[in-house]
């Protein structure tokens, strides 16, 4: 099992960047993204505990749901499904007010489902990509939210 983590500053305020990181449909900004829905709405928000939303990226498609939510400070997520197949022990995305803006922690702790080799397929392919994306993402946030 590997763990990835990709960390930013984003030049806007805490509860903009929650917002936009919360809501998936966004993603679709990142040249990575095809397409996000959410396909069942959570508890008290649209993206809130429950929810469950399907994301079609270029390295894969990916069914997650929401475990815990606690705007604009936090959310965990599951992927319950994937394709290709995957073995995931969670992901959070985690929001701090800092000096010039908002930090962004995402981290996800996963591997590739295959017999064996799997840790090994997953630091040296994986994982590198799986950051790239994430990096992609939050840079779209970025872009969209401070207009750079």
């Amino acid at each position: 099992m590997q763990t990835i983590t990709v960390e930013r500053v984003i030049a806007a305020p805490l509860e903009e960047v929650f917002e936009w990181c919360s809501v998936t449909t966004n993603y679709e900004r990142s040249r990575w993204v095809l397409r996000c829905t959410l396909d069942r709405p959570g508890a008290g928000a649209p993206y809130g505990v429950g929810a469950i939303r399907l994301h079609t990226w270029l390295i894969g498609r990916f069914d997650e749901r929401v475990t815990r939510y606690d705007a604009p400070h936090s959310f965990d997520y599951v992927v319950d499904r994937s394709f290709p197949p995957a073995r995931h022990e969670g992901g959070s995305m985690t929001f701090t007010e800092v000096p010039g803006g908002t930090k962004v922690v995402w981290t996800t702790r996963a591997e590739v489902a295959i017999p064996f080799g799997a840790d090994l397929v997953t630091r040296m392919f994986s994982r590198p990509v799986v950051a790239r994306v994430f990096r992609s993402i939050l840079a779209a946030c970025e872009r969209e939210l401070t207009g750079q």
